[in-house]
Formats: C-alpha cells, sequence, structure tokens
C-alpha cells in the first residue's frame, strides 16, 4: 500500500510496477509576450531599415548617445518598437508615409505600450533626416522626463 518511488505494493504484497506517464516538455515562455513570427519579423526589419531609422540607429548605436543603450526593431507585446531604451522603459518611432493611412492603429499601439509602462516618442522621417540634433535631444527629454 505504499509507494515505493514507481512501484506500488498491494495489500496481498506483490509488487506491481505503476505505468510512467511522460509528460511533454514545458513550452518555451516567449519574453515580453512575442510569437516566433513577430521576432522573425523584427529580424527581417534590422536588415531593412529605412534612411531615417538608418540615420538614426547609426546616431543611437554603442550607447553613443549619453551611454544610453537601445535596441533596433525590438519585438516587445507583440509589436515592433523601431527603438527601445530598455533602462529607461522608452521607445522611439520613427514614422514616413505609411503612418499617414494607419493613425488610428499606431493611437491603440501606443496606449497600449503605454498601459504597460512604456513611453513612446514619435518623430517623423523628415525630422530625423533634417534636424537629427533636435531629434536626438527630443530623445534625452523623454528619458530625463518622469
Amino acid at each position: 500500500m505504499g509507494d515505493l518511488g514507481g512501484i506500488s505494493a498491494t495489500v496481498s504484497g506483490t509488487l506491481t510496477k505503476r505505468p510512467t506517464i511522460k509528460t511533454m516538455p514545458p513550452t518555451p515562455r516567449r519574453i515580453r509576450g512575442n510569437t516566433r513570427e513577430t521576432i522573425q519579423a523584427a529580424r527581417k526589419l534590422r536588415q531593412n531599415l529605412t534612411p531615417a531609422e538608418s540615420r538614426l540607429w547609426d546616431a543611437l548605436k554603442n550607447k553613443q548617445l549619453h551611454g544610453l543603450r537601445f535596441r533596433c526593431q525590438h519585438p516587445l507585446h507583440g509589436f515592433i518598437a523601431d527603438f527601445h531604451c530598455p533602462a529607461h522603459r522608452l521607445i522611439v518611432e520613427v514614422d514616413g508615409g505609411i503612418h499617414d493611412e494607419q493613425q488610428d492603429y499606431d493611437a491603440a499601439r501606443t496606449e497600449r505600450l503605454e498601459v504597460l509602462g512604456y513611453r513612446v516618442l514619435r518623430f517623423g522621417n523628415e525630422e530625423v533626416m533634417g534636424d537629427l540634433e533636435g531629434v536626438l535631444a527630443g530623445i534625452l527629454e523623454g528619458v530625463e522626463a518622469p
């Protein structure tokens, strides 16, 4: 009647082996609610930055902006952020022409990310290409804002 590590003793004293139940390995947890598809899409976007994204990334990468670490085309909660500074929960988006057609989606996405505790800054392609110093100053203001 006792359990002997997978072997059961019966009342008559005979030993019977319990069937081993195989369990499936646990499903790997996805970080920050991402799917494999989102992660693959982010990788593709990283390889195909727009000229404005590339210009801003050249100024942000390798902790060039006051030692802040940014990630480029980073998946977060099912979305892909153009640039993400994890230490300050800051997301920087560079909006091109396509964003004129998807303003409702962008607003809902921004609202969802803000609910999750991120601060979202948006800059237009023209701003990045024409006033990179101003964009960088705006990002620093976003980092310092409470």
